[in-house]
């Protein structure tokens, strides 16, 4: 079984956008769900990473983001 990604289903609808037969049950059965919840919907809001996301307090961001940017919001280093 073939997995439909985002990225599938744009090169698909290219490829049948003139065929209106195919491209009617195409939509009708291959559209990619909204998602609710997962880790796609969380997404670092400065480099757009879907892993290691920090939400707490807000922040939105990855730890790769968050160490660069910490002391400018305020967060101190402690050893």
């Amino acid at each position: 079984m073939i997995k439909i990604t985002a990225s599938f289903y744009k090169k698909t609808f290219k490829q049948i956008k003139n065929k209106r037969g195919k491209l009617a049950k195409f939509l009708k059965h291959s559209v990619p769900k909204n998602r609710s919840c997962g880790e796609l919907n969380h997404r670092c809001e400065m480099c757009g990473r879907t892993g290691a996301h920090i939400s707490s307090y807000g922040l939105n961001l990855c730890r790769h983001c968050f160490r660069e940017n910490a002391q400018k919001l305020g967060f101190k280093k402690y050893n």
